[in-house]
């Protein structure tokens, strides 16, 4: 197995994994649960970076109008990112955050500027809640 179908199946598993955690936890608040995101969006981006400087800043264009399947992966991106921001920019708002900045970030990066922001929320969520 090639390494990059690793990563793709490695990524899939976790994904799946969490998930299903998640789901059977989803009632119980921990504090801390910011530092998740945050290894995740800094993951993401060094590997986002290794990527770029191997194939360009505009390689993730052609991938995504080479054909069909590539075009629907880019649409369930935008959607899937979308649907992040409409969900997490009211509670964000709610603590105190800037939506402009997370915005353009979010646009510039995708999900590393999406889970950076979950991150800062759940942080500021979690020092409001512990505050006196």
């Amino acid at each position: 197995m090639a390494i990059l179908e690793v990563i793709a199946a490695s990524g899939a598993t976790a994904l799946i994994i969490s998930m299903i955690v998640f789901a059977l936890n989803a009632d119980s608040a921990k504090t801390g649960n910011w530092i998740i995101p945050a290894v995740l969006s800094i993951v993401f981006f060094l590997y986002s970076a290794i990527t770029v400087s191997q194939e360009g800043l505009t390689g993730f264009w052609t991938e995504h109008i080479r054909d069909m399947w590539g075009t629907q992966i880019w649409l369930d991106l935008l959607l899937a990112i979308g649907i992040g921001f409409f969900l997490l920019a009211p509670q964000a708002k709610a603590v105190g955050m800037k939506l402009f900045p997370w915005l353009v970030f979010i646009l510039c990066t995708g999900c590393i500027g999406l889970l950076a922001m979950l991150a800062r929320f759940l942080y500021l969520k979690d020092r409001a809640e512990s505050a006196p």
